[in-house]
């Protein structure tokens, strides 16, 4: 009897590990974010920036830390009114660092953060500055039950270079519950307009990621019967999606293996590369697979 991939297994199948979820409000130093964006990035950053992309990247940036939360707002401080309105992004208006050495952002965004921490307003809050200032208030936050976690680049990953290199920021740093990562070049991206490049990732992450994906595909392949492999051959061919079944699976074994949940574009990848073990197709001759997968309908883009 062959296998009915299609079938919908019910939802109680789905028991993913415990992960950190939860809502979570991002409080963005705009002077810092355009400072981080320029390093190591290709294109300069000037003081004028687009901030349609923020969200998704931010949003991109935490699932990556092992965060799989919703992040319900952006509080943007800046001492220059953009002028653009954008949904769930809030402008707080500061001195320039130069008039007042950054005074006024430390009392904006550390009133805000001690008034989410108050109030129980969510479960986690990114903040983006590097301002070793806001130690006691960052600590006041947490000793209230609020999770707080730190924007950084690629630096942050290197804790002891950056603890001689920038004692000041490595200290603050180490205060966070959670380093959140971030690209440069996708930053810079973003807050130029363009399209981020890759998924916030550097090439070196992106082709662990991309080598992690194909030992947990090849070893799930593997374990399946003759006929039941023979089954989704045939049925990749006609499908121009991934049977819901096997995408659950997939999802959660590689959940498993990064303690994390996968992001949109990342499921993509894992889609491709289930695509190219089952189908045995390489990664040259799988454009029309890739098409194919950025195409699925909504229902398949399941955690």
């Amino acid at each position: 009897m062959k296998r009915d991939y299609f079938h919908s297994a019910p939802r109680s199948d789905r028991r993913f590990g415990e992960q950190r979820n939860g809502t979570c409000i991002a409080l963005i130093d705009g002077r810092f974010l355009i400072w981080m964006a320029q390093q190591g990035a290709v294109g300069t950053t000037g003081e004028s920036v687009n901030r349609q992309g923020l969200l998704a990247l931010l949003s991109q940036a935490l699932a990556h830390s092992g965060l799989d939360v919703d992040l319900r707002r952006i509080y943007w401080y800046t001492d220059r009114a953009d002028g653009l309105v954008i949904d769930d992004q809030i402008v707080r208006l500061v001195q320039t660092h130069d008039a007042d050495g950054g005074a006024s952002l430390l009392r904006s965004l550390g009133h805000d953060l001690k008034q989410l921490a108050e109030h129980h307003a969510c479960d986690h809050v990114l903040v983006a500055s590097d301002d070793e200032r806001f130690l006691s208030a960052i600590d006041e936050a947490q000793l209230s039950g609020l999770s707080v976690h730190l924007l950084a680049d690629e630096s942050a990953r290197n804790m002891p270079q950056m603890v001689r290199s920038d004692p000041g920021w490595a200290r603050l740093l180490s205060q966070a519950d959670r380093r959140v990562i971030v690209n440069s070049q996708a930053l810079a991206d973003m807050l130029q307009g363009k399209v981020p490049s890759g998924m916030g990732l550097s090439v070196e992450d992106v082709e662990e990621l991309r080598k992690s994906m194909q030992e947990v595909v090849s070893a799930w392949w593997s374990e399946e019967p003759e006929d039941l492999r023979e089954d989704l051959h045939d049925a990749l061919q006609i499908s121009r999606g991934i049977p819901q079944e096997v995408d659950r699976q997939l999802l959660l074994r590689m959940r498993q293996r990064l303690a994390r949940a996968l992001s949109l574009p990342e499921k993509k990848m894992l889609r491709e590369t289930l695509r190219q073990v089952v189908t045995g197709v390489s990664g040259t001759e799988a454009a029309p697979a890739v098409a194919a997968v950025a195409e699925l309908p909504p229902e398949h883009e399941e955690a």
